[in-house]
């Protein structure tokens, strides 16, 4: 029997200092914020978290410190997943999933790194859920780097039928594959959680159990109302949807660098400083501060009707 694991899941940001070490201090503040904006489950160790980035022993200590911390407030799912051969990734893991964390995340393009196609990916696939503790949740996430590799049809049932997946990050960014999805899955365990903004609100109506795309870490508190309190008002609703689908449109401008300036304006931590993003992103893309600037406007206006309304 798996957790339940679904709602607004945030893709949690690994702040560090200017030394380079993983900012503990700042990551404790980050994890208040996100339970304080409506984070029903937290994601560590995600490719937000730079987990590409990361020896081993930094993805195991993050997952393990987000779960401490946390404390049974919201469930921490974790992945780390990045290794090419099997007896690697046994080893990330199973370390990762001895840290204390509510469900294991594996990466779809790890059971087929190379692109060989045919049975690799199931055969790897099978072998490592065999090393796997049978009594921890299981989550899979398509995650886009190196490569994007969406599930077929017969692998995502597969993974519902075993009972030991709680929840699929879906990456495809298709409204239709999220509905087909919903539909294959309906009488099973596994939640289908998008993380694409442009298609959030229908997807939520369409049936996915909630949002984990990258402005999670901008305003998680204004999916959550798109996802709990939309039927009471769905003019507002409608109109909320298109700015979150607009304001996302900032993600290929240095994220998640991007989201650490937003995070340095609040005062959750005082770098910005990023190893999957290594060039100065207000030199590279002209009048960023102001782009965040409207995007904390919508933020405090959308905020302020939301509070009218209620």
């Amino acid at each position: 029997m798996t957790a339940s694991i679904k709602g607004i899941i945030p893709v949690m940001l690994t702040p560090f200092t200017e030394a380079n070490a993983i900012d503990y201090a700042g990551l404790e503040r980050l994890i208040e914020w996100y339970i304080a904006n409506g984070a029903d489950a937290l994601f560590a160790v995600a490719q937000s978290s730079e987990m590409q980035f990361l020896s081993l022993e930094e993805r195991i200590a993050l997952a393990r410190f987000v779960a401490r911390t946390a404390a049974g407030r919201v469930p921490v799912i974790a992945s780390g997943h990045v290794g090419e051969s099997s007896e690697d990734q046994v080893t990330e893991l199973t370390s990762i999933a001895r840290t204390g964390v509510d469900g294991l995340v594996l990466v779809t393009n790890r059971f087929d790194p190379k692109g060989q196609g045919g049975g690799v990916f199931m055969d790897r696939l099978r072998g490592l859920l065999d090393a796997l503790p049978v009594d921890l949740p299981l989550g899979l996430y398509e995650c886009p780097a190196p490569f994007r590799r969406l599930l077929s049809d017969d692998e995502l049932k597969f993974c519902a039928d075993s009972g030991r997946f709680a929840i699929l990050k879906d990456v495809s960014c298709d409204l239709d594959t999220v509905r087909r999805r919903v539909a294959l899955t309906k009488d099973s365990q596994l939640a289908i959680v998008n993380a694409n903004a442009a298609i959030a609100f229908d997807a939520i109506k369409s049936g996915s159990a909630g949002f984990t795309g990258v402005f999670t870490n901008f305003h998680p508190d204004l999916y959550k109302w798109l996802m709990t309190s939309s039927s009471q008002h769905p003019a507002l609703a409608d109109e909320l949807s298109v700015y979150l689908a607009l304001a996302a449109m900032a993600e290929p401008m240095g994220y998640p660098k991007l989201a650490k300036l937003y995070h340095q304006r609040l005062g959750t931590f005082s770098c910005a400083h990023s190893r999957a993003v290594d060039f100065d992103i207000r030199e590279r893309f002209w009048a960023l501060d102001a782009l965040l600037d409207k995007i904390m406007q919508g933020q405090a206006s959308f905020r302020a009707r939301i509070a009218a309304a209620s």
